[in-house]
């Protein structure tokens, strides 16, 4: 059974790749993580205001990585078991609240709880998300996959451009603007919701519950290749950490550039990040999954290794390479998880999105560590070595799922 078969008899329902629906989810992926990147952009003037210490700044950090990604394979498994449409549109209801509530916080606990709130949301909101771009995807589901986190990369990027424009002048209670981002992002979703009901009810009516066939590896192989992909997500993000941290400060302390300067060379990164994250959804469904992890994060090694040791402009090409290259791992390697356990699409999507929220922000906070035990030049030497676990990725057994037949 195709999926345009499967779909039939409903015009609310796109047949084959419901890019519509895409770009919904994808739009809304840009206004949760963009919401998410503000809370870092205010803890200079929460400091400032309420005299916290660098402890407490690191506590909430704490409780917002926590809630924003221990939570969400849980999420994730319950939405596999029981699928809430609209969950979406509550997840970001939740986040909407923890706007309203940090902006109007007057002590820590109120902080905290905020902050709790709005990872909360982030939990409910990536599974659910991931499992409706598989949904639409029309079997490209690296394509999908790839939509939709170039929408939630777009976000990380401007929501730090967007805190410095509107909260850093005007104050804690600016960020209570970012709460209509998410009652938008809400509305938006209550029609994703929509949509996915109509989806779920045809798939009942037809007596089906997976649209791709099950793998078939022995289970030792898949607990194996999905060790591997843990691996390639610690190789990823710990770089990709130290790059959005402190890359700023490398070019800062090794040529001289303001920090205005440095931040564009900073956007010029993440924008490529996010094209990348792009070009690998097209990669993946044509060549395979295996091959686009193989070569984009071991692909990226030799730019990487060579980046600490060039000239200004060299280091800005090769960090747009690096970019570039690495960032198109992300989407097949969550689209090679859930080929191998398609029926848990939304634990693992919550397993690996929780991984890199959590892995980011260990990495950062190690560096920042390594950093002033040593030197900024000297973390990224080490940094640029992390690619080349990408090498594992040759174990990783070749799976093409085939869509079930009638």
């Amino acid at each position: 059974m195709n999926i345009k078969t499967l779909i039939k008899g409903h015009p609310q329902i796109s047949e084959g790749t419901a890019y519509a629906i895409l770009f919904t989810i994808g739009t809304c992926h840009l206004l949760n993580d963009m919401i998410q990147s503000v809370i870092p952009a205010l803890y200079p003037l929460l400091k400032d205001s309420f005299g916290f210490s660098f402890a407490q700044i690191g506590i909430i950090t704490l409780i917002f990585q926590l809630t924003s990604s221990i939570f969400q394979p849980f999420v994730g498994l319950y939405a596999d078991r029981h699928p809430q449409p609209y969950s979406l549109s509550l997840g970001m209801c939740f986040t909407l609240v923890g706007l309203l509530a940090l902006a109007f916080a007057f002590n820590f606990l109120l902080i905290l709880l905020a902050v709790a709130l709005i990872g909360c949301g982030s939990s409910v909101f990536h599974p659910e998300a991931s499992r409706v771009a598989q949904m639409a995807s029309g079997g490209r589901k690296s394509l999908a996959q790839s939509i939709f986190q170039v929408g939630g990369n777009g976000g990380s990027a401007i929501g730090p451009l967007l805190a410095a424009l509107i909260v850093i002048p005007y104050g804690q209670h600016a960020v209570g603007w970012f709460a209509l981002a998410a009652l938008l992002a809400s509305l938006l979703l209550a029609r994703v919701g929509y949509w996915y009901s109509l989806m779920l009810n045809d798939l009942k009516a037809h007596h089906r519950k997976r649209i791709f066939a099950p793998c078939n590896l022995p289970g030792k192989t898949v607990r194996m290749a999905l060790g591997i992909l843990v691996l390639m997500i610690f190789s990823k993000y710990f770089f990709n950490a130290c790059m959005t941290s402190y890359f700023t400060f490398f070019l800062i302390d090794k040529f001289g550039l303001t920090v205005q300067q440095s931040q564009f060379c900073l956007f010029a990164y993440l924008a490529a990040f996010a094209a990348g994250t792009l070009l690998g959804g097209f990669l993946g469904d044509r060549y395979g999954r295996k091959y686009v992890i193989l070569f984009s994060i071991l692909g990226a090694a030799p730019f990487t290794l060579v980046m600490p040791y060039l000239n200004l402009f060299w280091t800005l090409v090769t960090s747009v390479i690096t970019g570039l290259v690495i960032a198109s791992a992300f989407s097949a390697i969550v689209v090679y998880a859930t080929d191998l356990k398609p029926d848990k699409v939304g634990m693992i999507a919550g397993i690996f999105f929780g991984l890199m929220f959590g892995l980011g922000g260990i990495g950062s906070a190690f560096f920042g560590w390594l950093a002033d035990q040593t030197s900024i030049n000297f973390i990224f030497q080490v940094s640029t070595w992390l690619p080349l676990l990408g090498v594992v990725a040759l174990f990783l057994p070749d799976i093409r799922p085939q869509k079930i037949k009638e």
